[in-house]
């Protein structure tokens, strides 16, 4: 079997040596570093040929990528490479790294065109000073036919191992069996359509209910599909950490059902969660998990591989064993692994690392977004960025003499724009154009600083430069997806309050940003309980046009669940006060009729406090507990511990909070739920900002910005209530506003409301 590598992966293989040194240096954005490469290459005589794609093979190696720039009259390839500050900064192993690839790329250039020898030469730019510093090396055909054979020996007793490994994967999972006796209800029907959209390398919306096992019956038939050689790899991909958990659990039903399952399973966990040394920085000086890291990570790499399920306890131990980063142990194992489980942010960020890895190795992938509905959300957030002058004074004030001017002139176009501003939030039709390019030079100005004097550039500073980094590339990528808004507040400056606006580039739309996502993968299959209407998620998302659509029949029958409308109660702003007394006796009536434990859901940790209060002066026989602002993972399993206790009683949480989906309390855990509220997002000058943005684009602004997100959250929490064909409950849905015809219609089905 061909193993397949890029030049890139092969030489970061073979080539990378030292330590892992990530203390922050100034480097091109990605837009600079292609512009850089694009002055480089205009520079160049007429006849150069740039983004040539090549390929060679070492037997049944085949090795793949693009050079950037041939010069046919010098007969000279150039690794164009962009930088800022002094070169003699850069380390040496990353040189090292550099030249790999480019007598890689020499090799299979020499090889295509039948060149005898050749002039290999790396290219380093200078952003700042746009000047060019070449390094050359001349080559004959045979010496690097040399170094490639050299490089590809190297690696190919790995690739050898690597493709062993896959034939035995995809025959284990061509003949592996579903790890049940029978598929659930619904099971069946949805693992059937993932498998085609595996299969046909196309996008599939599945929504279904809970109980059905909707995440073993998406990884199941996706690994059926590796198998059947549709795909290489599956990323599993989640908004909240338990379901990171039960993608674990279905990957580990499958190896007690195949016990000799040759599957790769690496769980991703954030960088707090998995660092050892949390008061170090991430250089060989400072930590003793970095000192070293490329020389120790081929043995620790080959131990880690050795266990079945790397997740973060395995890879840990791996890492320590060989005294290296966890952390960073994953990210390399994420190159080498079967299923990849992480969050949405390795795949849909705009630096992610798996959508990179994708891209670059030309893997055929499948994503499984688990949970879908709050894509949107954490899209949006993933693309928009805030400038907040507060913090731009306090890097001012922090910032060494040699950035007075860019600051002072920063500093001046912003509180021009606070001069012009009438409210205390409007909406501008783009970045002002003088205060981008002000923040621009800043960018570059700290850039430079940070080459030539790192240690003259404290915390604060680097902070705002970073929030600017993010700020400036999405302002050059503006469009109708997204606004920009400016909000006035004050700051307490040292002699007297001063105007301090906050400026933000604020995505509304993430469809244009996720679209690439798609078209990288080979089949993107979103799910969850509640993608419904399903309309609004496509536009929101930017899925294909030719996406499938499941909606999954549920096992649950209508007489399990009592839904309820307290068709009397308004639970809007101006009735909040009113509306106490009518919920805590609806919640006392309840729990007398059938003591047990509900979770009751407010709007807002302010209303649930009161309701809190009001409950314990009117019934003080009813338990009651209450979530906290900020709780931590040890508190969230406190609270969550009162259910699963022999214990009786109501357990208040906000909405749309840690304890609205994603908790898992069957049978008698939880027999009710009391939701106080429509779950409408707050009417407020930034949500009615994209109210008429979503107007402009779709036509049903209130719709997509109020409603539907509202509903969402009041299904998912429902949902707790529900979770096995043997449950029976109740729901008391609290608000005058559900006899409405419109909020009747995105409530679930099988649901008989009274």
């Amino acid at each position: 079997m061909t193993y397949i590598v890029a030049v890139r992966t092969l030489c970061e293989f073979t080539a990378r040596r030292g330590d892992l040194d990530l203390r922050f240096t100034p480097a091109p954005s990605a837009l600079e570093g292609i512009a850089g490469h694009q002055t480089v290459t205009a520079r160049r005589a007429p006849g150069y040929e740039t983004e040539i794609t090549l390929t060679g093979t070492h037997g049944s190696l085949t090795v793949r990528g693009r050079a950037d720039g041939y010069d046919p009259a010098l007969n000279r390839l150039e690794e164009i490479k962009t930088h800022r500050g002094d070169l003699e900064r850069m380390p040496a192993n990353h040189r090292v790294l550099h030249w790999a690839q480019a007598l890689v790329y020499g090799h299979l250039l020499c090889v295509a065109r039948e060149l005898d020898e050749l002039t290999v030469a790396l290219v380093y730019f200078d952003i700042a000073d746009q000047k060019e510093t070449v390094l050359t090396e001349q080559h004959t055909a045979e010496s690097l036919r040399a170094f490639f054979e050299d490089q590809c020996e190297r690696f190919v007793a790995w690739a050898a191992r690597e493709a062993a490994h896959r034939d035995t994967r995809n025959a284990a999972l061509n003949a592996l069996r579903f790890p049940y006796r029978e598929f659930r209800s619904g099971q069946r029907e949805l693992s059937v359509a993932v498998f085609r959209a595996a299969r046909d390398g196309r996008c599939l919306m599945a929504q279904a209910p809970t109980g059905i096992g909707k995440t073993l019956g998406t990884i199941f038939p996706l690994l059926k599909a590796c198998g059947a050689d549709h795909l290489d790899r599956v990323f599993f991909l989640t908004a909240k950490t338990p379901g990171r958990a039960l993608a674990l659990d279905a990957i580990e039903s499958l190896h007690r059902s195949e016990e000799a399952l040759p599957l790769r399973t690496l769980e991703l966990v954030a960088r707090d969660k998995a660092c050892e040394h949390p008061d170090k920085s991430c250089d060989g000086e400072s930590c003793p998990l970095a000192r070293g890291f490329y020389d120790r990570l081929p043995a620790a790499r080959d131990t880690a591989l050795q266990s079945r399920m790397l997740d973060r306890a395995a890879v840990r131990e791996a890492a320590l064993a060989h005294g290296i980063c966890p952390y960073y142990l994953a990210q390399e194992l994420s190159r080498w692994c079967d299923v990849v489980i992480g969050d949405y942010n390795y795949y849909f960020d705009s630096s992610a690392m798996l959508y990179a890895l994708t891209q670059m190795n030309g893997w055929r992938v499948a994503v499984l977004v688990d949970e879908a509905h709050n894509l949107p959300d954490r899209a949006r957030r993933m693309y928009s960025a805030t400038l907040d002058q507060g913090a731009f004074r306090g890097a001012r004030h922090a910032a060494p003499a040699a950035l007075k001017k860019p600051f002072d002139r920063a500093n001046r176009e912003w509180n021009a724009l606070n001069r012009e501003r009438n409210a205390a939030y409007e909406v501008l039709p783009a970045v002002p154009p003088k205060l981008q390019s002000a923040v621009q030079n800043l960018i570059a100005s700290i850039g430079d600083q940070l080459a030539e004097a790192p240690q003259s550039i404290d915390d604060t500073v680097l902070r705002f430069y970073f929030d600017a980094l993010h700020f400036v590339s999405l302002a050059e990528a503006f469009g109708d997806h997204s606004i920009v808004d400016a909000a006035l507040d004050s700051y307490q400056g040292a002699a007297r309050a001063k105007s301090s606006t906050s400026l933000c580039v604020r995505n509304v739309i993430p469809a244009p940003f996720l679209k690439p996502r798609y078209a990288a993968a080979r089949a993107t299959v979103l799910f969850s309980g509640t993608l419904s209407p399903q309309h609004f998620y496509r536009d929101m998302l930017g899925l294909p046009d030719d996406t499938g659509w499941l909606d999954v029949e549920g096992p649950f029958r209508a007489e399990q669940l009592d839904v309820h409308v307290a068709h009397h109660v308004s639970t809007r702003w101006r009735d909040r006060e009113r509306s106490l007394a009518p919920i805590v006796d609806l919640i006392a009536e309840q729990y007398a009729q059938r003591p047990g434990n509900y979770l009751g859901f407010l709007s807002s940790f302010d209303y649930l406090q009161r309701v809190a209060d009001s409950m314990r002066e009117r019934h003080p026989q009813v338990p009651i507990w209450t979530q906290q602002p900020r709780m931590d993972e040890a508190a969230r399993d406190a609270f969550l511990a009162r259910f699963r206790a022999s214990g009786e009683g109501v357990g208040f949480a906000v909405l749309g909070g840690a304890f609205s989906e994603g908790v898992d309390l069957v049978g008698d855990q939880l027999i009710g739920a009391f939701i106080a509220t429509l779950g409408l997002p707050q009417m407020n000058d930034v949500n009615e900002q994209m109210r008429r943005t979503f107007d402009a684009q779709f036509g049903n602004g209130y719709d997509y910005a109020y409603l539907f997100p509202g509903l969402q959250k009041v299904v998912q929490a429902a949902g707790r209530v529900i979770r096995t064909e043997q449950d029976a409950g109740v729901v008391h849905l609290i608000d005058d506003r559900y006899r409405r015809g419109d909020v009747r219609r995105l409530l679930p089905r099988w649901w008989m409301v009274r």
